[in-house]
């Protein structure tokens, strides 16, 4: 836990000159979607906006990227449709798309903050106007949640939909609905999200405390690639087809539960810090 937490904040420190000066690219737009959401078993890299103006650039950065309609690229299918991509330097890259592809405002090699990159709309795997913002990290081969960074000034209070335990042969028992449970390994599943129900949102921490003690967490900081596979910090490195599986809820944790009564309280906290918990009882028997 130590060493996960020494290594995202290592992380933090290493990006934190580049990302402090950061925007939003859009002022007006609303976040949709937002990094880590479990999209059918798949975690969002990036934050989706419903926005009907400009997309801007969020800091100063050279171009590395452009993908129009009308270029030889374009021609090839893209689930991000029309993009830009602008490197800010120490390996840090802002990826915009899925925006208007006939806005096709020039962007030059060198791009300001808050310069114009195009027009929102629906391209790509756009189902409605607006656009997909990203952060990735070369370096550290990492997906960077941008809202570690650029803070959202509303708070989005975290609701505690269901908490779950899932035996070794994939039978789920829902807490508190469940008042007896047999000696053996579960994994606990937190469905859990931030803000409202008609737009849910990613919390930011999911933690599972079993009686007393820390059994595992869930931090959606950084998604990285390792091995040609996409892994989350889990207590370790967890593959995200585990984490983000279509069961209900995240996988947050793996325990052992023994004879006796057992307490287990689920936190989860928004990015903005804010934090709800829910304690549940159960016997083992």
């Amino acid at each position: 836990m130590m060493m996960k937490h020494f290594h995202l904040a290592a992380l933090f420190l290493f990006l934190a000159p580049a990302l402090f000066s950061m925007e939003w690219p859009s002022p007006t737009g609303v976040m949709t979607r937002n990094f880590g959401w479990n999209d059918a078993g798949a975690p969002h890299l990036g934050v989706s906006f419903a926005s009907n103006g400009a997309i801007l650039a969020s800091e100063d950065g050279e171009l590395l990227y452009k993908r129009r309609n009308g270029n030889g690229a374009s021609r090839l299918p893209s689930p991000l449709g029309s993009w830009v991509a602008l490197d800010h330097g120490d390996g840090l890259i802002s990826i915009y798309s899925r925006f208007d592809e006939n806005s096709a405002a020039p962007v030059p090699d060198r791009v300001e903050r808050g310069a114009a990159l195009g027009q929102s709309g629906v391209s790509g795997w756009a189902s409605q106007n607006g656009f997909f913002f990203q952060l990735f990290d070369r370096k550290e081969r990492g997906w960077v949640n941008p809202s570690m960074i650029i803070r959202t000034m509303t708070p989005r209070i975290p609701v505690i939909v269901q908490v779950s335990l899932m035996d070794t042969g994939g039978t789920v028992f829902n807490l508190p609905q469940t008042t007896n449970l047999s000696q053996g390994r579960y994994t606990i599943l937190v469905n859990a999200r931030s803000g409202p129900l008609a737009a849910p949102m990613a919390p930011f921490r999911i933690v599972c405390v079993l009686n007393g003690s820390e059994a595992g967490s869930l931090n959606f900081e950084t998604y990285f690639v390792r091995d040609g596979s996409l892994v989350v910090y889990r207590n370790g490195l967890i593959p995200v087809r585990r984490v983000h599986a279509p069961t209900p809820g995240f996988e947050v944790a793996d325990v052992w539960l023994t004879r006796g009564q057992a307490t287990l309280d689920i936190i989860v906290q928004d990015i903005s810090g804010v934090t709800r918990n829910v304690l549940h009882r159960f016997m083992v028997e």
